[in-house]
């Protein structure tokens, strides 16, 4: 079989191991994609495999239904989760998902993060918010993702983890960066004090 996105795969491991050495996931956790709209493919991570050894043959590609079409490996376990946001937001073309730990502790909370950074405007769309729990693997975890995602670039998942999406996979990677720093900024500032929140900007802004 012709192998065939080779770009795409080697960004799928830069971006996954960068995110490991940034410990925004830890041991085989996490998961990310590209999604390529005209051939309905997804390349994806794949289960339960070590971020230190991954390499571009190890990454899978997947259609939107789940079918493997190129890889050695299954799918990551979150395939559904990913596929549902492919399918219900077409201006999303790439998906980080991590346990970062500052964003992880508000999405077992249930507490959202308020808008606290003006950096959290261009890069999330404001506040990060929350979507309500699914069972891990289930298609339901995307489709509570949506309505949230559907207004900004990323969402806590109530007792899972963190998620961001964005045009490209680089673009995904800086939000769960963005993300992961608010939360740890706005987890200090409880810390010392009640942290200021500034106000949310009109839609259009």
């Amino acid at each position: 079989m012709e192998r065939r996105y080779c770009e795409e795969k080697k960004e799928v491991v830069a971006i996954a191991k960068k995110a490991y050495a940034e410990k925004l996931m830890a041991g085989t956790s996490g998961n990310m994609s590209i999604c390529c709209p005209e051939e309905g493919h997804v390349i994806i991570t794949p289960s339960g495999y070590d971020y230190e050894i991954m390499e571009e043959k190890d990454i899978v590609v997947i259609d939107l239904e789940g079918n493997v079409i190129e890889g050695i490996h299954k799918p990551s376990s979150e395939w559904r989760m990913h596929a549902e946001i492919y399918k219900e937001l077409p201006a999303v073309r790439a998906i980080v998902h991590t346990h970062s730990p500052y964003a992880t502790s508000f999405a077992v909370l249930h507490q959202e993060i308020p808008l606290i950074l003006i950096e959290m405007i261009p890069f999330l769309k404001g506040a990060v918010e929350v979507s309500p729990y699914a069972a891990q693997g289930s298609v339901e975890v995307g489709k509570n993702a949506v309505p949230v995602l559907e207004r900004k670039n990323a969402c806590l998942m109530a007792n899972h983890g963190a998620l961001a999406v964005g045009a490209s996979l680089s673009g995904a990677y800086i939000n769960s960066v963005y993300l992961e720093d608010a939360a740890r900024i706005y987890h200090m500032a409880r810390c010392v004090g009640t942290p200021v929140i500034l106000e949310e900007p009109e839609k259009g802004e």
